[in-house]
């Protein structure tokens, strides 16, 4: 860790520290929200230890509390969760080896990848990536926990808005992404989709549908000539998941 500030600028450090700041607050309404849903409070904070995937732990908390069932709770976490796949592969150098990459990928996030690939070079990245990931992981469970206290003491704490920040936060992340025509169509197929199944189907069940409409992006991908760019395709499909997910 020393020399991970060692290595990177004031302003790479900043930017995790703010970031850190916006996931302890995200974690604060996660876990306050889980608490007054009638969910014990050990869950949340559990779950953002386990899973550290706050994206995929709102929406596994929200189809319980809404009536849904524990299968359709477990496969959307899993579906929104599986941005990670690309993740992994777009950061191979920077995770370790041996028992370093299984707590190297534990970490991985959002958040922690996208620093690593904006850093000029491999000690840059490998560097902004560890520090990014081991201090979310630590914010991310301190504002669950003191979410859940939050919600324990205080009979309604969305009275101060901590209910709109996870909303706000993916609102914030999509609209950048929808100035792609692809992304914005696949984020409208999904709404739309969603918007027609959930009166007649379970809850849960309509954010899993409305993930299909990432397959225009697959789609997309086999009329794609094969000299396109690697890296432009990969980020169509990630920020097309984010926001059909998002839309559900």
């Amino acid at each position: 860790m020393r020399s991970a500030w060692r290595t990177l600028d004031r302003g790479v450090i900043t930017g995790i520290a703010a970031i850190c700041l916006a996931v302890a607050m995200i974690g604060v309404s996660y876990g306050a929200t889980a608490v007054t849903s009638g969910l014990p409070g050990w869950l949340p904070v559990l779950m953002s230890v386990a899973v550290v995937a706050g994206g995929s732990e709102f929406v596994f908390i929200g189809i319980l509390t809404a009536g849904g069932g524990l299968v359709a709770a477990v496969l959307a976490g899993l579906l929104v969760n599986a941005r990670h796949l690309p993740y992994g592969l777009s950061v191979p150098d920077v995770v370790g080896t041996g028992w370093r990459r299984l707590l190297g990928t534990h970490v991985m996030n959002d958040e922690s990848v996208a620093m690593a690939l904006a850093q000029p070079d491999r000690d840059r990245r490998r560097a902004a990536y560890w520090l990014c990931g081991l201090a979310v992981f630590a914010a991310w469970p301190l504002g669950a926990a003191i979410g859940a206290i939050l919600g324990s003491v205080v009979p309604d704490p969305n009275a101060f808005g901590l209910d709109a920040v996870f909303p706000a936060v993916l609102f914030s992340l999509v609209i950048p992404a929808l100035r792609e025509p692809l992304t914005r169509t696949a984020a409208l197929t999904g709404a739309a989709v969603a918007a027609v199944t959930t009166p007649f189907l379970g809850a849960g069940l309509p954010v899993l549908l409305a993930l299909t409409a990432v397959l225009l992006v697959v789609r997309r991908a086999g009329r794609m000539p094969a000299d396109a760019d690697a890296h432009e395709l990969d980020a169509e499909r990630e920020s097309a998941a984010l926001a059909a997910g998002s839309a559900g």
